[in-house]
This record gives structure tokens, sequence and C-alpha cells, in this order.
């Protein structure tokens, strides 16, 4: 997959850790209608709107999503990124999220702004540390987040966006 190749939809995710290393997840159900399809855990952020920076779709959705302020240019470069195929039943095609990395000392999540879709799946909110993110049998998105956390959590923070599994790989 290349920069140049169209996507169906982009998205601008944060990585957003607080002082003491966990990381900010949202849990979601996957089908507000069927409550046996499960849920599933995954970072803050959303489609990027025409026209709009990824820093700028990013800033705007941790504000609308989690109730947090920050200044697009504060998320500096995407540290990573994952691109595939997927059909959600209200969109299909290739699909690609880039994430920021960002740190707060402390956060209180405030779901207010959140859209009407969102709202409807949203399940709740977790700061996660990275014990508990590597071991956990719960599905969280992206795939291969543990490990890039682990990187950066020891300073070393990717220079280039490092690319994540779009998929977990199968037996």
């Amino acid at each position: 997959m290349s920069e140049t190749e169209p996507y169906r939809r982009r998205s601008a995710r944060v990585l957003l850790l607080d002082s003491t290393g966990r990381i900010l997840l949202l849990r979601f159900v996957i089908d507000p209608t069927v409550p046996e399809r499960g849920h599933g855990w995954v970072t803050p952020g959303g489609g990027v709107h025409d026209g709009e920076s990824l820093q700028d779709a990013a800033a705007r959705e941790l504000h609308e999503e989690i109730g947090l302020m920050v200044t697009p240019h504060s998320l500096g470069r995407p540290v990573a990124h994952c691109a595939g195929y997927a059909d959600l039943g209200w969109a299909s095609g290739l699909f690609r999220d880039d994430f920021f990395y960002h740190r707060v000392d402390a956060h209180d999540v405030d779901v207010r702004r959140m859209e009407a879709l969102e709202r409807t799946h949203h399940a709740g909110d977790r700061w996660w540390p990275l014990n508990e993110l590597a071991s956990t049998t719960d599905t969280i998105f992206p795939f291969g987040l543990a490990p890039l956390l682990a990187d950066i959590l020891a300073g070393r923070i990717p220079e280039q966006s490092v690319q994540l599994p779009w998929r977990l790989a199968t037996p």
C-alpha cells in the first residue's frame, strides 16, 4: 500500500499516555444489537474530514471523544500506521489509521461530545498499564500496540511511522 492509493476512510488516532505510562483505550461493542458479538478496545480518534489535516483531525477527535483539548501542532507527526480492507457495514474499502503519540499528566474522560454513532458503540474507557495490555485476551486495536508502547515508554520513539498489522496473523 502506498500514500497514493485511494482510501475509503482515513482516521487519525492518538496513543494517549498518562504520567504513569498507562494508555487510554475506549471500549466499544462490536454490534449494539447483538451483544454476543463482543467488544474491543481502541485508541481515541476517528475519521479525517475533507480538507482536514491528520493533526487537526486527531486534535478534534480528542476533544469530541474524551474532552481533551490539545493543539494540533502539539501532536507532532504520526508514530505508527496500519492500513487494509474492511467492511464495517456503513463503509467498506481500503482504510488507513495514523497514530500520534501524546502524554498528559492525567485526564478525566468526558464523552459528552461524542457523535451519535460513537455513543451507540461506546461502552466505557480505561487507562491500561503496559503489562496488562500485553497480557489481555481482549481485542485491542491497533494490533501490535503493546510492543510499540514498550518502545515508546523506553524512550525509543520511532523516527519514521512504523507499520502495525492490519489484522492478526491466523495459524
